[in-house]
């Protein structure tokens, strides 16, 4: 991976000592936490693979401070990583706020020189993952992530906006190479040969990962998809849209970290948090305490994967429907009677495709968790190999079953059904 890192002279790492001062000379900031900022205190909660993450208390207020590293700080300074993503970052929140609202955090500051976004700060929620290993139940989050990505989807394509918009942006997002270079390589590459990067439990899977290797047709699947997340830019993407870009209450549901951003096939997004879902549904026999103590809450989730693409499709297809002024299928080509028809067979057989593409990019992403860098909590917090690696073999079986056949699914429900024989096999 050939990254580079060119720090500017004015950057500094911020450190809780001197947070706030810094942070004084922002006006939003200072009503947001009351009081002098001799009373705020500040501490740092960073625990993802790539920033430093600050929450500031204040006697009326809290807003957290992300700030880019010149390296991917799960690795350190070996791995070098420029320091725009927190630029990218800022400027997805920006392209979308008009259209979902409150589900992402409000964004009070960026400050470019620093390379550091101040936001809300949310709370009591928790990271969606944390709260699927632990078994908590949230009513509406595949609801309210299937609306989120139809409505950021739908609204930066050329089916909403002229295509000069459109094309603006992408170049605006074109920059943000290094980060599409992680994905590239570690969701479409690597993890189908041996790389020094790649991991998974062994001896256990080792059958199991030499057959995936061997697996032609798996691994065309994975360029193919690997080219369309390269040349297709359907929409403004979140780029990494899992389990731990999410923050929910039992009421709320918030996006969050979208440093990978850019113009790709929205089928990405779709299947990021399709299979972290699935990953979590492998993982619950594993942290089970009691055989079949989880039955329950796995069916849960496939309820939720359920109406998350239930609500993406409708809300999608509702928005195309009453909003579809763009440059693409645009409406003066269809005045005539019967056009209507033609229409709505086009915005069927299009959501079709994405239904596909979300299977495809889901079983990839699950790969990547099992057998290359950075794996999930969900299965990581096994901790006994030979648990953990039954459940990661259900894992790969259900990926490559879904790379293979993503086209042959007609329904949510077909796909979801198959599960269980699959994951048995």
């Amino acid at each position: 991976m050939n990254t580079t890192a060119q720090v500017p002279a004015g950057y500094r790492t911020l450190e809780t000592a001197s947070l706030a001062n810094w942070l004084a000379a922002l006006p939003a900031v200072r009503e947001r936490l009351g009081g002098a900022p001799g009373r705020w205190t500040a501490r740092e909660v960073g625990d993802g693979n790539l920033n430093l993450v600050f929450i500031v208390d204040g006697p009326e207020g809290s807003i957290c401070v992300k700030q880019a590293l010149p390296y991917l700080r799960v690795a350190g300074p070996s791995w070098p990583m420029t320091l725009e993503r927190a630029y990218y970052e800022q400027a997805y929140y920006a392209a979308v706020a008009p259209h979902v609202g409150a589900a992402i955090p409000h964004v009070f500051h960026y400050d470019p020189d620093q390379y550091a976004i101040v936001m809300e700060r949310l709370t009591p929620h928790v990271i969606l993952r944390r709260g699927l290993i632990a078994g908590h139940r949230y009513a509406s989050v595949g609801q309210d992530i299937g609306d989120y990505v139809a409505r950021a989807g739908f609204f930066t394509s050329d089916l909403a906006e002229p295509f000069e918009r459109k094309f603006d942006r992408i170049a605006r997002f074109a920059g943000n190479t290094d980060l599409v270079r992680i994905s590239v390589d570690l969701i479409f590459t690597d993890p189908y040969f041996e790389h020094p990067r790649n991991r998974h439990t062994r001896p256990h899977l080792d059958r199991d990962v030499a057959a995936l290797r061997c697996d032609a047709a798996a691994k065309g699947a994975a360029a193919e998809l690997g080219r369309r997340f390269l040349g297709e830019t359907q929409a403004l993407i979140h780029g990494d849209l899992h389990s731990g870009s999410i923050m929910v209450t039992d009421a709320d549901t918030r996006v969050i970290d979208p440093e990978f951003a850019f113009y790709g096939p929205l089928g990405f997004d779709l299947g990021a948090f399709l299979g972290n879902l699935v990953l979590a549904w492998c993982a619950q026999p594993g942290l089970a305490l009691r055989p079949g103590e989880r039955d329950a809450y796995r069916d849960w989730i496939l309820e939720q994967a359920r109406a998350f693409w239930t609500a993406f499709h409708d809300r999608f297809l509702g928005l195309w429907r009453t909003a579809g002024h763009g440059d693409a299928w645009p409406a003066a080509l269809f005045r005539e009677p019967g056009d209507g028809a033609a229409l709505e067979s086009a915005r069927r057989q299009y959501l079709d495709a994405l239904f596909a593409d979300m299977l495809g990019y889901a079983a990839c992403k699950m790969i990547r968790r099992v057998v290359g860098f950075a794996h999930v909590a969900d299965l990581d917090d096994i901790a006994d190999p030979a648990r953990r690696a039954c459940c990661e073999r259900s894992a790969l079986g259900i990926a490559r079953h879904w790379l293979a056949r993503r086209r042959e699914y007609g329904s949510i429900e077909d796909a979801l059904a198959a599960l269980p024989e699959i994951a048995a096999a």
